[in-house]
């Protein structure tokens, strides 16, 4: 009898994603902070960079990635890695950012991001996400980063990660019992309370919410 299934083999990529989610849900406890943040003026920057210059396809996310280098750097406890019973502490920001392919998740790794410009970023990640797509990614540019950005999991050995959600116009009260509107995008921290306490946590979003709102920090002086 013919069977009702096919049988495909597991990739390396996805065995990886598989060890991963099954050792966060099973052996991490973490706990979450979540925050709304303002990106009115991070759109407008973003508008404002990609009229001056068309071929530069910035994403948000770009802009994102390079604000949480930046928290990170100015947050060093955020940044590491728990492995055997060991933390590792990381001198540059390796921000893995969760990508979804035909076969699954993979996280491909924007190194050093914290000394890179945005358009450096956007360019990095335009190649990563070209391979991943082509199955060309190489074990060491998914494995080994000091921090994640997109799911509500913590991706192991890191200690940490950030969800963002899409940007939403909301009616807030402002000072003077006044109101405005703004767009507020949802962010959630995910860390692993075995390295990271809430003091820490809540220091390092107070951190990412600030850079996020005043944004001008990506743009270094004298650029266009």
């Amino acid at each position: 009898m013919d069977s009702p299934y096919s049988v495909a083999v597991l990739s390396p990529i996805r065995r990886v994603i598989a060890a991963r989610m099954t050792e966060a849900k099973r052996s991490i406890p973490h706990f979450r902070i979540v925050a709304d943040v303002e990106i009115d003026a991070l759109v407008r920057l973003r508008q404002e960079l990609r009229a001056r210059n068309p071929s530069e396809p910035l994403s948000l996310n770009d802009m994102i990635v390079k604000a949480c280098a930046v928290a990170l750097m100015e947050n060093p406890g955020i940044n590491i890695q728990w492995a055997d019973s060991e933390i590792r502490q990381f001198r540059t920001a390796d921000i893995s950012v969760v990508i979804a392919l035909e076969e699954g998740l993979s996280t491909p790794i924007i190194r050093s991001a914290e000394s890179k410009t945005i358009w450096e970023i956007s360019r990095d990640m335009r190649e990563l996400i070209s391979r991943a797509n082509g199955n060309a990614l190489k074990m060491n540019e998914i494995i080994g980063g000091s921090f994640s950005l997109s799911n509500l999991g913590v991706n192991p050995p890191q200690c940490a990660i950030l969800a963002i959600g899409a940007g939403k116009p909301r009616v807030i009260a402002s000072k003077g019992c006044s109101t405005r509107i703004a767009t507020l995008m949802r962010v959630t921290l995910s860390v692993d309370h075995r390295a990271i306490d809430g003091v820490t946590a809540a220091k390092f979003m107070a951190a990412l919410t600030q850079r996020l709102e005043a944004p001008e920090h990506m743009i270094p002086e004298g650029a266009t």
